[in-house]
């Protein structure tokens, strides 16, 4: 997954390389041949190459699969808890929402929609994993003081990584990047095992991820301020960010040491000073060349200082923050505008505009009208000789392209890829997400190359049953029917609604249509079993789960009381798997405390190792005072 922010520490090169680790078991031990080094570098190529190719393609198909994007929630939940702040989940889902329906991006064919979740890790973080799921620390939430406009920086971010499918494209290039190097040290014999697990690690930090994090910051730039939030609010939250870690933070895995910023590491993430600045340069462009921010302090106007941040906080500099978040307002204003009768200046009256509350606070405090319309009319004054607002067009109709590209490539979604949109609709109805399984049906339904519109509008009669909408549900249920008699599918997209609807006799009607047209597929005996059994009716029910099991042995759906009469040697063998999978989570439970255990003495260590280095410098800096007062005297 992409992470917002994270330090490659050495557990994390442990983790980058496990699935190498586990392939260079396999591996004969490496050879050192002068020989062999062509024929090394040769497949060391071809190995990469396949590698990031399988790698690739088993990640995306993992991350377009609802079932997994639930998996992820659960995972996190059960790991990370959840927020108990109503205000921080309502804070995200708030952004969330906006950010999904205004802003600037177009959903792949192949990508899910964006599900979200705020755990309950004190952690400066969030991340997205390859199946869309965006996992918010409510440690990020709670540090930027729940500001909407720096959570969508934040939040947009980790959407591009998610649109880009950045996690996916990174894995595979590390398992190329380990499988290449592995054949050509087999080759070479130039590195051990340990140092080629390291170089791999140091490798995908800094080739593959670091670029990857310019590319999300951008795009979260541009999502958040399509969506209406305030542009500077990507280079604040850097601010903000900076100033916690190097200032406020009393966890270990978080603190940065600011004499250590500039030194070599295994960070897979930008410097944040480099990221407030990169960003506040696309703040720079989106306001036609007029809007900078100068010593993290002073907002400026074509060179011309306007104003200045201020410092607001209690137990932090957030001089930086505040002048970022006034040079996006500005910004912003420069943007939406062709020349300056868009400002509203009124003679004799202080200026004051929606858009920028925190701007027109500060002029009227400072009394800075007169300042800013002269500083607002000479930039615009200025721009024909410049070329800036041609140069914003041009910016900007570069970036309509790219988005009409992909809506084109959408268009042109496969017959598999309008399939895959199908099934997960179904799960998310499984889930109850009635919801998001209309949004996708209806997506698929509306696509070019749609492979099969009766079973579509058999989805999509489920999905709107799930909503409560019974009539809409059952209407588009019949319509697929009546399309094709022959898919199962059909008829048991229908029975289900029956079945929500309370109708048992027509749920079952619609079983035995399923099975008398795929007498191979075993849903239409389970759901069969299952109705049966609700009623009542154990014969009946016994005679639908004998035949689900003759069908499907491996399925493994019926209930035991029914698999005892059936197959009882079925059902013991069932029962040691279940104490066998028992068994195992006990051990990895086990092994988790102790790892945990093991981590926290580590921590500990780190913790005194940092006390002992801030008591050295502050001693260091006493006598260093003590000194130069003696020289005084």
């Amino acid at each position: 997954m992409q992470h917002y922010f994270f330090r490659l520490k050495k557990g994390l090169v442990r983790a980058v390389c496990a699935a190498g680790v586990a392939a260079a078991l396999l591996l004969p031990a490496p050879v050192a041949s002068a020989g062999a080094a062509g024929w090394g570098l040769a497949a060391s190529a071809i190995s990469g190459l396949l590698a990031y190719r399988s790698t690739l393609d088993a990640v995306l198909d993992m991350g377009n699969n609802a079932d997994y994007q639930r998996q992820s929630l659960w995972q996190d939940r059960a790991a990370n808890g959840t927020d108990g702040n109503a205000a921080d989940i309502a804070a995200v889902d708030a952004v969330m929402g906006r950010l999904t329906a205004d802003g600037l991006f177009v959903l792949p064919a192949n990508n899910l929609p964006f599900v979200w979740h705020v755990n309950d890790s004190a952690l400066f973080n969030a991340a997205c994993y390859p199946t869309d799921y965006i996992s918010v620390n409510r440690g990020l939430v709670r540090v930027l003081g729940g500001s909407e406009d720096e959570l969508a920086a934040v939040l947009g971010h980790e959407m591009t990584h998610g649109l880009a499918h950045h996690s996916a494209e990174t894995y595979a290039k590390t398992m190329a990047t380990y499988y290449g190097l592995s054949l050509l040290n087999m080759a070479t014999g130039v590195m051990d095992w340990q140092q080629l697990q390291a170089l791999t690690a140091y490798s995908s930090a800094k080739l593959f991820t670091l670029p990857k994090e310019y590319e999300a910051d951008e795009g979260g730039f541009y999502l958040a301020a399509r969506a209406g939030f305030n542009p500077g609010g990507g280079a604040a939250a850097m601010a903000r960010m900076d100033a916690y870690f190097t200032q406020q933070s009393r966890s270990l895995e978080e603190y940065q040491d600011p004499d250590e910023q500039k030194k070599e590491n295994y960070n897979d993430h930008p410097d944040t000073l480099l990221r407030e600045k990169r960003l506040l340069g696309l703040l720079k462009d989106y306001s036609a060349g007029h809007v900078t921010v100068e010593g993290r302090k002073d907002v400026c106007i074509d060179g011309s200082v306007l104003l200045a941040g201020r410092f607001t906080a209690e137990d932090y500099d957030d001089t930086a923050e505040n002048a970022d978040l006034l040079a996006g307002e500005l910004g912003r204003l420069f943007h939406d505008e062709a020349d300056a009768a868009g400002w509203g200046f009124a003679a004799g009256k202080p200026w004051a505009d929606a858009r920028a509350p925190l701007l027109t606070a500060a002029v009227r405090r400072e009394g800075l009208t007169e300042k800013l319309s002269a500083l607002v009319k000479a930039a615009y004054a200025g721009e024909a000789a410049s070329g800036a607002r041609e140069k914003l067009q041009q910016q900007e109709a570069k970036r309509a392209a790219a988005q009409a590209a992909a809506r084109e490539a959408l268009e042109k979604a496969s017959a598999k890829d309008i399939k895959r949109m199908r099934m997960n609709s179904d799960i998310y109805s499984d889930y109850g997400e009635s919801a998001k399984a209309r949004a996708l049906i209806d997506r698929a339904l509306a696509l070019p190359n749609l492979d099969d519109k009766a079973e579509s509008l058999a989805v999509r009669g489920r999905a709107l049953a799930v909503g409560g909408d019974f009539a809409a549900g059952l209407a588009s249920a019949d319509e697929g029917c009546a399309l094709d008699a022959k898919n199962a599918y059909n008829f048991l997209n229908r029975a289900d609604i029956y079945w929500m609807m309370g109708d048992r006799a027509a749920a079952l009607a619609d079983c035995a249509r399923a099975a008398a047209a795929d007498e191979k597929n075993p849903y239409s005996y389970l759901l069969s079993g299952l109705l049966y059994d609700e009623e009542g009716d154990h014969a009946q029910a016994l005679a639908s789960y004998r035949k689900l099991h003759e069908v499907a042995p491996k399925l493994r759906r019926i209930p035991d009381e029914y698999l005892k009469e059936i197959d009882p040697a079925a059902l013991k063998e069932i029962e040691k798997e279940r104490a066998a999978v028992k068994k195992a989570a006990a051990e990895n439970a086990q092994q988790e405390k102790e790892e945990q255990k093991k981590q926290t003495q580590e921590k500990k260590a780190q913790g005194k190792q940092a006390q002992e280095k801030k008591a050295q410098k502050k001693d260091a800096s006493y006598q260093q005072a003590q000194g130069q007062e003696a020289a005084q005297r």
